[in-house]
């Protein structure tokens, strides 16, 4: 993965948070000229859903972030070996220090490359992708490396941008998002990630809230 998306997000750790969970005034405005006030707490909350409190299999989360969406969850799955792994050492220290200030000890944080996962075949019971899709620089590899680490029968759960969706969104993304680093193009529209996805999965939900795309996919 490459060291300036590494870099960007070593920039941004002070701010991710904000920009994500839509806690400041300016996160908020943000938030309503360039992603249609998309209420990203919202869809992590209805993804979450889809894993019940007694679930007790294995869980990949990648990338893990800051844990700012998933820890509260995570702190009730107590049953569950849970994995979280990301490129960006600056997140998994957030991340880890958010699990530990809330005594959530059966998480293991990891760096690792979405491209190169340092997993077995068949794995894991099921694989947590939010807002990283758009950010991964080899997306074949990323699917490909999901694919392979989930058992048949596995749930893959994801949310992250499209283009095609939001003129203003896209313009973000080209203009600014992907010449800073946060963002790596080529981007999936709708249609083409559906058709991907069907390859290998059955959906169980697959829908665009503005320029974000929210699944649940079974692996056949």
């Amino acid at each position: 993965m490459s060291d300036k998306l590494k870099s960007a997000y070593r920039q941004s750790k002070s701010i991710y948070d904000d920009v994500i969970t839509h806690k400041s005034w300016w996160s908020k405005l943000y938030n309503r000229l360039f992603w249609n006030g998309v209420d990203d707490n919202a869809i992590a909350a209805d993804l979450l859903s889809n894993l019940p409190d007694d679930f007790s299999g294995r869980l990949l989360d990648v990338p893990a972030g800051t844990a700012v969406f998933t820890y509260q969850k995570y702190q009730a799955l107590q049953n569950a070996e849970i994995t979280c792994l990301d490129y960006s050492e600056d997140m998994l220290a957030q991340a880890k220090a958010r699990f530990e200030a809330n005594q959530i000890a059966h998480v293991q944080t990891m760096q690792g490359d979405v491209g190169q996962l340092p997993f077995e075949d068949a794995a894991f019971d099921v694989v947590l992708s939010m807002n990283g899709f758009h950010a991964f620089p080899d997306k074949e590899k990323a699917f490909d490396e999901i694919f392979r680490v989930l058992k048949p029968g596995g749930t893959f759960i994801a949310c992250f941008y499209i283009r095609g969706q939001s003129a203003m969104s896209d313009a973000l993304v080209r203009f600014v998002l992907s010449k800073k680093g946060w963002f790596t193009p080529p981007f999936e529209t709708l249609d083409a990630l559906k058709s991907r996805l069907e390859k290998r999965y059955a959906l169980k939900s697959y829908a665009s809230v503005g320029a974000i795309v929210r699944f649940v996919a079974t692996k056949k």
